[in-house]
């Protein structure tokens, strides 16, 4: 079926994205460091500010739970963007590739409310955007199939068009089982064959 609009997710697939970047930063003691990522900051402990919970409520929270680590805890949530070291290799080439084509890009992501409001205005690749789906907005994250119900609605195009770009396995498999066309992303070459071959974009 022809593609009338392609769907990216965010992190990992247009922007490089993980904790560990932030801490290796801050923390020299490989063992402390470990704990951090393992048990303290954790992606899971994360994942409740992409559904929603406001870091107002987390942070305390989490420092009350390990109070040795209020430093570190902090830094989660004021160093967010280091985090995020820059581009996935080649991701932002193919949305300049798509736009020029004229193919309209949406996205949909996982991402605190708060820690976007951080990130958004470093991120002026998304500015060719039509529309993006921020999880912590609207308290719906990926997989719940609720959260492509309503992506559907938002960018006018009907899911069986739309082609969804994520490099979680769990994403995707919703994301077919609710109608949208996937891409299984794991790089920007991959990406770019399948878009050629969609004709999408022509090749380089």
């Amino acid at each position: 079926m022809t593609v009338s609009a392609v769907v990216f997710d965010v992190g990992r697939v247009l922007y490089q994205w993980e904790l560990a970047y932030l801490f290796r930063q801050i923390v020299d003691d490989p063992v402390r460091l470990e704990k951090v990522i393992s048990e303290v900051v954790t992606e899971e402990w994360h994942f409740q500010h992409d559904a929603g919970r406001p870091l107002a409520e987390m942070v305390p929270e989490r420092i009350a739970l390990f109070p040795d680590f209020e430093a570190e805890i902090h830094a989660y949530a004021t160093r967010f963007n280091d985090t995020i070291p820059g581009p996935v290799p080649g991701s932002h080439a193919l949305v300049d590739r798509l736009d020029a084509a004229g193919v309209p890009l949406f996205a949909i992501t996982n991402f605190g409310a708060d820690l976007w409001a951080g990130f958004r205005p470093t991120a002026p690749l998304l500015d060719v955007f039509h529309d993006i789906v921020v999880s912590g907005e609207e308290r719906l994250a990926k997989p719940d199939p609720a959260i492509f119900a309503l992506a559907e609605q938002r960018f006018g195009h009907p899911a069986a068009t739309m082609l969804f770009v994520d490099d979680n396995a769990a994403n995707i498999a919703t994301a077919r089982a609710c109608g949208w066309q996937v891409h299984h992303f794991t790089e920007a070459a991959r990406l770019e064959t399948d878009l050629v071959e969609r004709g999408l974009i022509t090749q380089a």
